[in-house]
């Protein structure tokens, strides 16, 4: 099994601290491949709309991206690991989020992410890990995830991993093995019900779009080469 791990900060925390205890779990026999933000993306989406107009290869950023995008699409299992900043995913995650909007289903998809399954490990100081988690879940729906788990960790006694207790620590790592366990035996996912009405609405979308552009966009053009629309 291939996994994919997309760390939300570079600091070796409590977020890493939980994503490595749930790593545990998966290391035998498994390929895992890592990212960390912002270093192995050190910019924000700028908003030019080359990825949109003229092909994600034009994004001024593509050097930082495309190598991501690949492993996103080479994966079985995407890992999402993010501390939650003002109730919300870091900025540096927003960022990459923000430069996969092109591969949404309101733009151009790929069919391999139907099949794909992912997990989001969060953690604050308190209970409030939802918005967080929903930043990174919305962005996976729309570029066709299905299977979306999500761990929030509430660490209750501080922000310092060294300073939280032995039955703190003990009662992360339990939960990260009780989740982390369910994908020892990986197979790859089904389009959701979620997903599949998000598909057909944008499906319809462009069809009637397509039909009236004399030449195709970017995006329908895609679609076109799909299949999935005719022209």
């Amino acid at each position: 099994m291939k996994i994919l791990v997309i760390n939300g900060t570079e600091i070796k925390g409590c977020t890493y601290n939980i994503k490595e205890s749930f790593l545990d779990n998966l290391r035998d026999g498994n390929e895992i491949t890592e990212f960390y933000l912002p270093k192995d993306l050190p910019h924000f989406c700028c908003g030019c709309k080359n990825c949109f107009f003229k092909g994600e290869q034009f994004c001024p950023h593509a050097e930082y991206v495309m190598p991501i995008w690949k492993a996103i699409l080479n994966a079985d299992l995407l890992i999402f690991a993010s501390p939650v900043y003002a109730l919300r995913t870091t900025s540096q995650m927003k960022a990459l989020l923000d430069h996969l909007c092109v591969h949404w289903m309101v733009h151009r998809p790929d069919e391999r992410m139907f099949k794909k399954r992912a997990v989001i490990l969060t953690n604050a100081i308190g209970i409030f890990n939802g918005g967080a988690q929903k930043d990174i879940s919305t962005s996976l729906s729309w570029l066709g995830v299905s299977h979306i788990k999500k761990l929030g960790i509430g660490l209750l006694e501080g922000v310092i991993w060294d300073e939280l207790s032995n039955k703190r620590k003990s009662i992360i790592m339990r939960k990260t093995k009780n989740i982390a366990r369910k994908y020892k035996r990986m197979h790859p996912a089904h389009k959701g019900i979620k997903v599949s009405v998000k598909f057909a609405i944008t499906k319809m979308m462009h069809q009637a779009v397509a039909k009236k552009e004399k030449i195709l966009s970017v995006d329908n053009q895609h679609w076109v080469d799909k299949g999935w629309i005719k022209v």
